[in-house]
């Protein structure tokens, strides 16, 4: 018995890279697969292949249940579409996988009103879209009685996190990637419906030439299947208990993002609002760095 069997997932971006290897991890668990890849270049133009037809291949050939879709998640209508075929296939819709993304780096000085609207529609409002048309899905069963365990798994950044040079309006999107995650999981938890986000270092057509792999025929840190056993539990009826979080992959580690949470703080010395004077002193204790002639700190 695979931990998926009987599920229905939806992967986006699933013909190449960390997609296609979450479609067949998914698969080999035992879940019937939605494989969406729109077909595109780095950039989100249209390259004229049917990567997704090619995974669905490979999950039939090894005895597992998928089909193929082509549409684009920056199409509103087209991703309420993905719900129905889930259902209209497979009998139901149990988990969703964001994966799909696209590339436009560039300094901000050098990058486009376009860059920022291609980007934030794939990464961002892709993720937003799947979310809601799935959501919504699961909300009107649970209304119905139905018994429910939907599944979001989206698909976040180091950048977002960290930060990245030249990916000024990448960072933004999957910033706002971990805000909707966290939000919808607060959302979504009367509906026994979790959302959580991973955070994959992974060697990739967006990533190869930010990084190369130094494995020598063993394990590879920068693998995409190495994120796949992540996404196969956090679309398990197993993990719901688990909502509202961030991982990060690090090879064969996990590591457990903490959200953002307050590490110091200065109060005015007038106990009225802090003007702009006092943190000529002040903004240092925030920091724990004394300037000249302070000799106390205000903890």
């Amino acid at each position: 018995m695979g931990l998926l069997d009987g599920r229905v997932a939806i992967v986006t971006g699933a013909g190449r890279g960390l997609g296609r290897a979450h479609a067949l991890t998914l698969a080999s668990t035992g879940a019937a697969v939605v494989v969406n890849d729109y077909g595109a270049g780095m950039g989100g133009e249209r390259d004229g292949e049917s990567p997704a037809a090619g995974v669905v291949e490979e999950i039939s050939a090894a005895g597992g249940m998928a089909v193929a879709d082509s549409s684009s998640v920056a199409d509103w209508a087209a991703c309420g579409r993905l719900v129905e075929l889930a259902v209209d296939k497979f009998g139901r819709l149990d988990a969703v996988v964001n994966n799909a993304g696209i590339a436009r780096d560039h300094m901000l000085t050098s990058s486009t009103e376009q860059d920022f609207d291609d980007t934030i529609a794939v990464h961002l409002k892709g993720t937003y879209a799947m979310c809601h048309h799935a959501s919504r899905y699961w909300r009107d069963q649970a209304k119905n009685g139905e018994a429910v365990s939907g599944r979001l798994v989206n698909t976040t950044s180091g950048a977002a996190m960290f930060g990245n040079v030249g990916q000024t309006a990448y960072a933004s999107a999957k910033a706002g990637i971990i805000a909707l995650t966290q939000t919808l999981a607060m959302e979504m938890q009367r509906y026994a419906v979790t959302v959580n986000a991973i955070s994959p270092v992974a060697l990739t057509r967006m990533t190869k030439d930010l990084m190369t792999s130094a494995a020598d025929g063993g394990f590879d840190p920068l693998d995409p299947v190495n994120a796949s056993g992540l996404v196969a539990y956090l679309a398990s009826a197993e993990s719901g208990w688990l909502t509202g979080q961030v991982f990060r992959i690090e090879g064969s580690r996990i590591v457990r993002m903490r959200e953002w949470s307050p590490i110091a703080d200065y109060a005015s010395r007038s106990g009225g609002a802090v003007t702009a004077d006092e943190l000529v002193s002040g903004m240092a204790h925030l920091y724990g760095v004394a300037p000249r002639g302070v000799t106390t700190v205000n903890r």
